[in-house]
This record gives C-alpha cells, sequence and structure tokens, in this order.
C-alpha cells in the first residue's frame, strides 16, 4: 500500500496540479508493477482543498471535508489516467463516496480480487467521513487487503528525523524506529489515530521521500531507504548507526 498526498501531484507549487510531478508518481508506480509487485494507492487531496482551512472560506468543516474527498478522486482520477497512458493494462480506482459514472465503490474482497489479477487499485475519498486525513484510510486500508507493508511517501525530506531537517539543518534521521519511540517523542510520521492503528496491527511502514527517483522500487526490492518502522525493531537507530 502506498499513501501518497495531494501536495505531490501538486509538484512545486502548494496547490493545483503538475503534470510532470504526476508523470513522475505514475511512473513510481509503474516501477514496482514491474518487480511483480501488487500495489494499491491511498491519494490525498490536499492540492485541491483542505478541510482544516474552512473557517478561512467560511464554511462548515463537515462541508470542507466532503469537498477534500472529492479532491482525492480528481487526483485519482488524474493518476488512473497517467498509469493508462504509461501501460498500465488495468488501473482500478474505488471510492469510499459511490460515484458510479467514474469509479467502483470499495468492496474489501472486490479491492483484493483486483490485486490478486495484477491490476492497480487507485484508492480515493478516504473512508467517506469527515475529520479524518487520509493517513487514517491508508493505514486501514492496509489491513483491510492484507498488505505487507505500507509506503508513506513524504514530499521533500526523504525519511523520520529527530526534529525538522528545514530548520535544524544538524538534525539527524532515523535508519529505524519503534513504534514506542514514534509515539513517545511525537515524531512526524502520520496522524496519531492512525499510527496507533498501524501500531497495534503491526503493519510495517516505510518514510521515504516521494522526489526521489526509483525509492518505491528499492524498498520492495528489500534496499534499505528512508525510515524503517515495523514490529520487528528492538530499539531505534539514526542512520549513521551500524550496529
Amino acid at each position: 500500500m502506498v499513501k501518497l498526498s495531494g501536495r505531490a501531484i501538486a509538484g512545486p507549487d502548494e496547490y493545483g496540479f503538475s503534470a510532470a510531478a504526476l508523470d513522475h508518481l505514475a511512473s513510481e508506480v509503474v516501477s514496482v508493477r514491474r518487480l511483480g509487485v501488487q500495489v494499491a494507492v491511498v491519494v490525498g487531496g490536499g492540492n485541491v482543498f483542505r478541510g482544516n482551512r474552512s473557517d478561512a472560506w467560511g464554511i462548515d468543516r463537515v462541508e470542507a471535508d466532503n469537498i477534500g474527498m472529492l479532491g482525492t478522486v480528481i487526483n485519482s482520477l488524474l493518476l488512473r489516467g497517467r498509469l493508462t497512458a504509461l501501460g498500465e493494462p488495468d488501473v482500478r480506482v474505488m471510492t469510499a463516496v459511490p460515484i458510479d459514472a467514474v469509479a467502483e465503490p470499495y468492496i474489501r474482497l472486490r479491492a483484493m480480487h483486483h490485486l490478486e489479477k495484477g491490476a492497480v487499485v487507485v484508492l480515493a475519498a478516504g473512508i467517506g467521513q469527515p475529520f479524518v486525513t487520509t493517513d487514517y484510510p491508508s493505514v486501514q486500508r492496509a489491513i483491510e487487503v492484507d498488505a505487507d507493508a505500507l509506503l508513506v511517501a513524504k514530499h521533500g525530506v526523504d525519511g523520520v528525523y529527530d526534529s525538522d531537517p528545514h530548520k535544524h539543518p544538524e538534525a539527524l534521521r532515523f535508519r529505524k524506529l519503534t513504534y514506542a519511540h514514534v509515539l513517545e517523542q511525537g515524531l512526524a510520521v502520520m496522524d496519531q489515530s492512525a499510527f496507533i492503528l498501524a501500531r497495534d496491527h503491526k503493519l510495517p511502514m516505510h518514510v521515504f521521500d516521494i522526489e526521489q527517483s526509483g525509492v518505491m522500487a528499492a524498498i520492495c526490492r528489500g534496499e534499505r531507504r528512508g525510515t524503517y518502522i515495523g514490529p520487528d525493531v528492538e530499539r531505534s537507530a539514526h542512520a549513521f548507526d551500524r550496529r
């Protein structure tokens, strides 16, 4: 399972769409599929609209979140279009909010069947409920379809650091982390509710920079990229710690 933010589709801008960024994302997914790996993708919608900005727009938060969910559908259709153009023969967009004219409704067993048949499954509209970012659906869907791991794509940062690397040049990247360390230190991985769900179900996670070419395929080949968080980690270690 891959978690992509809407921000990744915006490219260098905070909002909107970038053809180059979309092509890069689709190419990364294709490179993983060519390894024979089953791929599902949860796509965010922050490049279209963020529900947490409802006050600035003077609208109700629930309404704003509904708009944000529709934004994830737009991004999912764009990703499907580009994946198809790159030669992926079967790409299914499934939504938690029924939009039958352009996508299938999300049904767990149907999604698993598509994956088993070799389709790329793009999951839109989160879980169909307000007040939930796409972090939580990415974990929930990964558990539901029995994914081996969740690849958490970040924008402009190549893993989890002990402090903000954009503000603190001396910040150190973690090579691996325990679930407990992330929670105790309040490290920026994802929403806490989503992370706790991952911990409770022992879902392995790889946090990486989506802007780096070939990184998703490298992770799937077993290479150490970014930061790994999983049930088999006994203690956290920074990238320079090779013990």
